[in-house]
């Protein structure tokens, strides 16, 4: 059920409330991907952190980074600055990330391969990914009394997994490898899922005791799943994990997010993703928002709360005209409640940073009373 909180309450972040499905004062704005590669600031460390992983799991130096977006643009949400990957060491499973993004693990095919996982022990993130719990706390100390909320974030299962099966990132081959182990051993796969989905529970609560208030679950390729693939491989751990977040912490809310693919545009698994248990939906650019709240509406989801979505490429191309027109239009179909103001997918790395700054001044100006008088 929803939260509905008192009027005593409003010293609580925008965001935190409008994800809660509460009418605020002005929508709340933050995006995807905010704190990396389109910033200067963030190129500069690059010289003498030179690896993702350093920047990452570096505390001083992944606060500075989770806080930069914040500091230049006032944006209403600060998110860790991480990685989907990174509890993979905490369950046994070693990782790189190339300056490119290119990922390498050793993958897991076999039930031997598999041992490395189940052979491990309890997964205790306190223990091998302290860095994470870290960064979150002195997060909240930055923005505390600021309004501004702050997010954790976790991959979900089915993304998690095609890594671990393929060794790497699959979109270049179609999740060949992934799909490959489906038909032989099933089984397999289901096991790799069920564990990821039990440990990412527990990430997702131990960010969340560390001092998140928000939590987004990526799921990211899970749009190249036909619908009934979806409710087979993704769905069913998608649950999983909202669950197990909601048991320990019912009262903060989740955002879940699928990147625009082949089975997913124009909002195809939109009410299945819904059906996980989340207070709020990230719309991909390839929907209206207003035509996905009305296909939510339909499906008997008239309350989900949702976020997004402008087009990242506007945002990085467009003049201030077209982005200013095209996030009013979103405004306006969102209203003031139950919307949180992003992009459709992660910022682009090529994006002018007065692009983005022009972006969030847009959402902090749009008076939402003054569109419905003009409507």
């Amino acid at each position: 059920m929803r939260s509905h909180v008192s009027m005593s309450a409003l010293d609580e972040p925008l965001l935190l409330r409008a994800a809660r499905g509460e009418k605020v004062e002005r929508t709340p704005v933050w995006m995807m991907r905010q704190a990396g590669r389109h910033m200067a600031c963030y190129r500069a460390l690059v010289s003498k952190y030179p690896t993702f992983r350093e920047r990452s799991e570096t505390p001083d130096v992944s606060l500075e980074v989770s806080l930069q977006p914040w500091r230049a643009y006032g944006v209403d949400g600060v998110i860790l600055f991480s990685d989907i990957l990174t509890p993979l060491p905490a369950m046994g499973v070693g990782f790189q990330i190339s300056e490119g993004g290119a990922v390498a693990i050793e993958p897991i095919r076999t039930r031997e391969a598999f041992k490395r996982m189940t052979d491990h022990g309890a997964f205790n993130p306190q223990r091998d990914v302290p860095f994470v719990g870290e960064v979150l706390g002195k997060l909240r100390t930055a923005v505390k009394g600021s309004g501004a909320t702050v997010l954790g974030f976790v991959g979900l299962p089915f993304t998690l997994g095609t890594y671990l099966i393929e060794g790497a990132t699959g979109t270049k081959t179609g999740f060949a490898e992934t799909r490959a182990l489906r038909e032989s051993n099933p089984s397999l796969v289901k096991d790799i899922l069920s564990l990821l989905a039990q440990n990412i529970a527990q990430y997702a609560c131990y960010q969340i005791e560390s001092g998140a208030q928000v939590i987004q679950i990526f799921d990211s390729w899970a749009g190249h799943l036909e619908p009934a693939e979806f409710d087979t491989w993704a769905a069913p751990y998608q649950k999983a994990v909202v669950d197990g977040i909601k048991a320990k912490h019912p009262n903060v809310p989740i955002i879940v997010y699928m990147a625009p693919d082949k089975h997913s545009r124009g909002g195809a698994l939109l009410t299945r993703l819904a059906k996980s248990g989340v207070d709020v939906i990230s719309v991909d650019h390839t929907i209206d928002l207003g035509e996905a709240k009305k296909l939510l509406a339909a499906a008997g989801y008239p309350k989900i709360s949702l976020q997004g979505n402008l087009d990242p490429e506007l945002l990085r191309d467009g003049t201030p005209d077209e982005i200013k027109a095209a996030t009013e239009k979103i405004l306006k179909a969102a209203g003031d409640t139950g919307h949180v103001m992003n992009l459709g997918h992660g910022i682009e790395p090529t994006t002018p940073e007065p692009n983005a700054a022009f972006f969030v001044n847009t959402v902090h100006a749009f008076d939402h009373e003054k569109a419905k008088a003009l409507a």
